[in-house]
């Protein structure tokens, strides 16, 4: 019997990583950053894909660098998305909260959801049947996709190749830790022989790759501080990707006007913002998540810098029209 054949596309940030699922019918996993969508494309023509041939977007979830290239496909080639019922429903509504754009100061083009997925679903592609598990923690709505005979797993931004997505407890909720520990569990029972991760390399040994992200966990749940650092370094170095570097002047009353800011410094690390500014900087400095050139502050990770005039449109929910 013809088995599904999955082509994985591992792209530098600000996108997430693109899966395609190719059968009888073709779904592409999540979308990439909006400024990166004439990649998108190539990548699909390259590994012989035409974008109208898609019968389907599918979302592990809301967040822009997984949802960014879904505007433009709906709008060129009519392609249908799916997502989790949760986020889909705000997605559709344009709720201000959808996304977590506005906390995280991320432009997301406007888009819809058509199929909202529930957990335990199963998405058919001819030869295969891709189960929906809800796995929440990274969002509320988080779904990673599971083919049984062939042992594959896609897991978004659940766990990465000896990483973890890093976790909002200030709009997923208090108890996204948890959730997230849980999540990990439930595909802990299966049996995966690959896996797909939303960053980094394909996994080739998933459960030993879920039993160290539960090892991080637990020690988030020791000292949930090492959670929140972790969160506020990974949502400064994707605004220093997509800006491509802040200059020393932008850096504080950038800081001082991000929402993600303001409650990490006031509830996770009790200090005043303003006061929490220099010890922040250091410690992306310390932990060489950024580095000064010259006068600019840059991302050390890899990555590739939108067009400045892409970044500068204001695409966020309080804007989309229902």
């Amino acid at each position: 019997m013809k088995n599904t054949e999955i082509l994985f596309f591992e792209r530098p940030f600000p996108s997430a990583n693109s899966i395609v699922i190719q059968d009888d019918q073709i779904f592409l996993v999540d979308t990439g950053f909006g400024s990166d969508i004439i990649r998108t494309e190539q990548l699909l023509t390259t590994a012989g894909i035409l974008p109208a041939q898609l019968n389907g977007i599918i979302n592990t979830h809301y967040h822009s660098d997984h949802v960014g290239g879904n505007h433009y496909f709906q709008q060129q080639y009519n392609i249908p998305v799916a997502a989790h019922l949760w986020e889909g429903e705000m997605v559709n509504q344009c709720d201000v909260e959808s996304c977590g754009a506005h906390f995280l100061d991320q432009p997301v083009e406007q888009y819809v959801v058509q199929q909202l997925l529930v957990d335990e679903q199963h998405i058919m592609t001819g030869h295969s049947a891709f189960q929906v598990l809800h796995t929440p923690g990274h969002t509320l709505g988080h779904i990673a996709l599971y083919e049984p005979k062939q042992e594959l797993l896609i897991c978004g931004d659940l766990f990465h190749y000896n990483d973890v997505g890093w976790l909002n407890m200030f709009r997923e909720g208090t108890n996204s830790l948890r959730r997230s520990f849980e999540s990990l569990d439930r595909l802990a029972t299966l049996s995966i022989k690959k896996a797909y991760p939303g960053h980094g390399r394909a996994i080739e040994e998933p459960l030993i790759m879920i039993d160290k992200a539960r090892e991080r966990l637990e020690k988030w749940m020791e000292s949930p501080e090492k959670m929140a650092w972790h969160a506020c370094k990974r949502i400064f170095s994707f605004t220093l990707m997509i800006k491509n570097g802040l200059n020393s002047r932008e850096i504080t009353p950038y800081l001082l006007s991000c929402n993600w800011f303001y409650d990490y410094a006031v509830h996770s690390f009790r200090s005043k913002p303003e006061e929490f500014v220099q010890p922040f900087l250091d410690e992306m400095i310390r932990s060489k998540a950024a580095k000064w050139h010259q006068d600019k502050l840059i991302a050390t990770a890899a990555y590739e810098a939108p067009n400045p005039k892409w970044i500068e449109e204001d695409w966020k929910p309080g804007n989309w029209t229902k």
